[in-house]
C-alpha cells in the first residue's frame, strides 16, 4: 500500500510521539512505583517507630506514677505500719489516673498488702524466670515493661498480655514492700487508638481506616483497630504465617505488603519482648495500600493523557509541517506536469526559504535549460532536415547524373582498351591512352559507388570462412602499403566460424578501409588487421578491427564520420562515400561498425558480423567491441 508524503510525515510524527510516550509511560510507571512503594515503606517504618515510642511511653507513664506514689513519706509510713485502708485508696487513685487494670502492695515477705482488683492476678514465672515483682525485690530496683500474667479465668484464655511496672519502697535503704501496677492489653484499645490519632490522625480513605495498628499476644490479635467486614474490629484473628515466622520466630521485623484481615496494607511488624527477654508478641502498623495504588494509578492516567495530548498535537503539528512542506513540492509535481505537456513556463508559486526554496530555484535552472536545449535541438533538428533533404535531392540527382554519364563512359573505355591494343602506336600516344583509360576507370568507380549508395543492391551471400577473404585482402592492399610506406600485418585470434557473407561487398568494405588507413598513416607508420571470434547478447559472430598509427580523428567529426558525403580529405581526394557505403553494407549482415580514434594517436575501426544471419535485414544489434587500446582486437 502506498502512502503519500504528507501521510508518512504525520505517521513519523505519531510515531515518534507514541514511542517517546510510550517508554516514558513504561519507565515513569515503574519509577513511580519504585517511588511509592519506598516512601510508603519508609513512612511506614517510621510511623513504627511512633508506635513503639508510643507504647513505651505507656510503660514508662506508669512507672512514672507507680515511682511518684511510692515516694511520697506518708506512703511510705503506711506500708510501713501495713494501714491497708489508707493504702488501698491511694492506690485506687493511682489506678484511676492511668486506668490500671490492676495495682497492688506486696511486703518483703511476699505477702499482699493490699489490691486494686477483685479477682487474683498473679505474676507468672516464664521458663524459670522471676516474675516481675520477684525480679524488682530481689534487684532492689524498678522493673518496667511486658509482662504474661495469669488472668485467673476459666477456659482456654488463661493467659494474658500486660504493661506493667514494679517499684520498690524503701524505708533507710531497706525494701518495705514493692509498689506495682499495671494495664491488660487484651481489648484494651487505648494505645492502638492513641498510635492511629498520632501518627494517622484518624484519616480515611473510601470509608476505611488508612492506618491501622495491632498488638498481637503470639499471634493473636489481642488490642487492634483493624475492622473485619462487618465493622466488628478484628481482635481474635491471627497473623500470616510468614509474619509469624519472621517476627516472632527469627526475631526480625517484616517490612512489605501483606493482606490483613479482608484488605491489602503496606505493613510494618516488630517482636514484643517480656521482661526475661521472651518474644511473646507483635506491634504492628499498617498504611491502606490503596491509597497508593490509586495514586499511581492517577499519575499513570494523568501521563496517559500527556501522551495523548502530545500525539493529538503531533498529528496537528505534523498535519501543519506537511502541508507547508508539500505545498510547494505539489506545486512543482504540477509544474513538472505542465513541462511534460510542452508548458515550458509553468506557475510555480512563490518561492519558498531553505530547501524547498533551492529546490524551486534548481528546478527553474531546470526549465530554463531544458528550454535551451528545446532551442538548441529544434535548430539542429532544421538544420539536419534540410541537410537531408539535400542529400536526398543531391542522391536522386546523383543516381540520374550517374546513369547518364555511365552510358557515355562505357563505349570511351573500350574504345580506348581497344586502341591500346593496337601494335604501331607511338609511346607518347600510348601513354595518353593509358592516361585516359586510367581516368574513365576512376570517374566509372565514383558513379558505380554513386549508383551503390543511391540504391541497395542485393547481397549475394555464400558460406565461405573469413580467413582466407581476409588475406586476399591483405595482399592485394600490399603494393599499396609498401608505396604508402606503412606495414601491413593481419592476425587471426583463434578459429573463425564458417559465416554467411557477400565476399565481393565485404571485400570491397575492408579496401575501403584499408586505402583510408593509408591515406592517414605516414611512411614509417603501420597498420594492424586482426580476427577474432565473438559472442555478443548470446549470437555468434566474428569480430574484425583495422588499427592504424595515423593523425586520427577530430572529436567533432566522430559522429559525422559515416553520414553521406562527408570527408576530411583535400577536394577531389575523397567523394565522402566510401565510409557511408561501407557501414550500409555491414548493417545489411545484420552486423555494425563503430570507430575510437584520438589526434596524433591514430585510429581503430571495428566490424561485428554475425555467423548465423539470413536474408537482408537491418537489425540495430549490439556489439561487443574491441577497446582502442587493444591491438590485438
Amino acid at each position: 500500500m502506498l502512502f503519500s508524503t504528507r501521510s508518512k510525515l504525520v505517521f513519523s510524527f505519531i510515531s515518534v510521539a507514541l514511542l517517546v510516550g510510550t517508554v516514558s509511560l513504561i519507565v515513569g510507571r515503574h519509577l513511580l512505583y519504585d517511588s511509592v512503594l519506598n516512601e510508603a515503606n519508609n513512612r511506614i517504618r517510621q510511623d513504627l517507630n511512633v508506635a513503639r515510642v508510643i507504647y513505651d511511653d505507656r510503660v514508662a507513664a506508669i512507672q512514672l506514677l507507680l515511682e511518684t506514689t511510692g515516694v511520697a513519706a506518708d506512703f511510705q509510713t503506711a506500708v510501713e505500719r501495713r494501714d491497708e485502708k489508707m493504702l488501698e485508696s491511694r492506690m485506687r487513685q493511682a489506678a484511676l489516673r492511668l486506668n490500671l487494670d490492676f495495682a497492688g502492695i506486696l511486703m518483703a515477705d511476699g505477702s499482699t498488702l493490699c489490691s486494686t482488683t477483685t479477682t487474683t492476678i498473679s505474676m507468672l514465672r516464664t521458663d524459670g524466670k522471676m516474675s516481675l515483682a520477684d525480679t524488682a525485690l530481689k534487684q532492689r530496683r524498678t522493673v518496667s515493661g511486658t509482662v504474661m500474667m495469669d488472668l485467673g479465668l476459666p477456659g482456654a484464655e488463661k493467659t494474658g498480655l500486660a504493661i506493667a511496672s514494679a517499684v520498690p519502697v524503701m524505708k533507710q535503704d531497706e525494701v518495705t514492700g514493692i509498689i506495682y501496677g499495671g494495664m491488660l492489653l487484651h481489648q484494651d484499645l487505648s494505645i492502638v487508638d492513641k498510635i492511629e490519632e498520632t501518627v494517622f490522625r484518624n484519616e480515611m480513605y473510601q470509608g476505611h481506616n488508612v492506618g491501622t495498628a495491632t498488638i498481637f499476644f503470639n499471634d493473636l490479635r489481642i488490642s487492634t483497630n483493624v475492622l473485619e467486614k462487618d465493622g466488628r474490629r478484628a481482635i481474635g484473628t491471627v497473623a500470616s504465617r510468614e509474619v509469624t515466622q519472621q517476627v516472632l520466630m527469627e526475631g526480625k521485623n517484616w517490612t512489605d505488603r501483606a493482606f490483613v484481615v479482608n484488605d491489602w496494607y503496606i505493613t510494618a511488624y516488630e517482636p514484643i519482648v517480656d521482661i526475661g527477654g521472651n518474644r511473646v508478641g507483635m506491634l504492628y502498623v499498617g498504611v491502606l495500600e490503596a491509597k497508593y495504588r490509586d495514586i499511581r494509578q492517577k499519575a499513570i492516567q494523568v501521563f496517559s493523557t500527556i501522551i495523548l495530548a502530545g500525539v493529538m498535537f503531533a498529528i496537528a503539528l505534523g498535519g501543519l509541517l506537511a502541508s507547508r512542506i508539500m505545498r510547494p513540492v505539489n506545486q512543482l509535481i504540477q509544474a513538472s506536469t505542465e513541462i511534460s505537456r510542452g508548458n515550458l513556463f509553468p506557475d510555480m508559486g512563490p518561492d519558498c526559504q531553505g530547501d524547498i526554496g533551492l529546490l524551486q530555484k534548481e528546478f527553474k535552472k531546470m526549465t530554463q535549460a531544458l528550454v535551451k536545449r528545446d532551442q538548441v535541438h529544434l535548430e539542429e533538428s532544421e538544420k539536419r532536415l534540410i541537410q537531408s533533404e539535400k542529400q536526398a535531392s543531391i542522391g536522386k540527382l546523383a543516381a540520374g547524373v550517374a546513369h547518364e554519364i555511365n552510358n557515355p563512359l562505357t563505349p570511351v573505355l573500350t574504345f580506348t582498351h581497344l586502341i591500346l591494343r593496337r601494335k604501331d602506336l607511338p609511346e607518347e600516344v600510348r601513354r595518353d591512352l593509358e592516361i585516359i583509360a586510367f581516368q574513365t576507370e576512376r570517374v566509372r568507380r565514383i558513379v558505380k559507388g554513386l549508383l551503390d549508395f543511391s540504391r541497395q543492391s542485393r547481397l549475394d551471400r555464400e558460406f565461405l570462412n573469413p580467413v582466407p577473404m581476409l588475406e586476399e585482402c591483405v595482399r592485394l592492399m600490399e603494393n599499396q602499403a609498401l608505396i604508402h610506406g606503412v606495414t601491413l600485418n593481419y592476425t587471426s585470434h583463434g578459429e573463425l566460424p564458417v559465416s554467411k557473407l557477400d565476399r565481393n561487398q565485404i571485400q570491397s568494405v575492408m579496401v575501403n578501409l584499408i586505402l583510408n588507413a593509408l591515406d592517414a598513416t605516414d611512411p614509417g607508420g603501420k597498420i594492424d588487421l586482426a580476427s577474432k571470434p565473438v559472442r555478443a547478447d548470446g549470437a555468434q559472430g566474428i569480430e574484425i578491427c583495422v588499427q592504424d598509427t595515423g593523425v586520427g580523428i577530430a572529436p567533432e567529426h566522430i559522429d559525422k564520420l559515416f553520414d553521406p558525403f562527408f570527408t576530411t580529405k583535400e577536394v577531389g581526394k575523397g567523394t565522402g562515400l566510401g565510409l557511408a557505403v561501407s557501414a550500409g553494407i555491414i548493417e545489411r549482415h545484420g552486423g555494425g561498425i563503430s570507430v575510437k580514434s584520438e589526434p596524433g594517436k591514430g585510429s581503430l575501426f571495428t566490424i561485428w558480423l554475425p555467423c548465423d544471419r539470413d536474408g537482408e535485414k537491418d537489425p540495430k544489434a549490439e556489439t561487443e567491441m574491441c577497446g582502442y587500446e587493444n591491438t590485438g582486437c
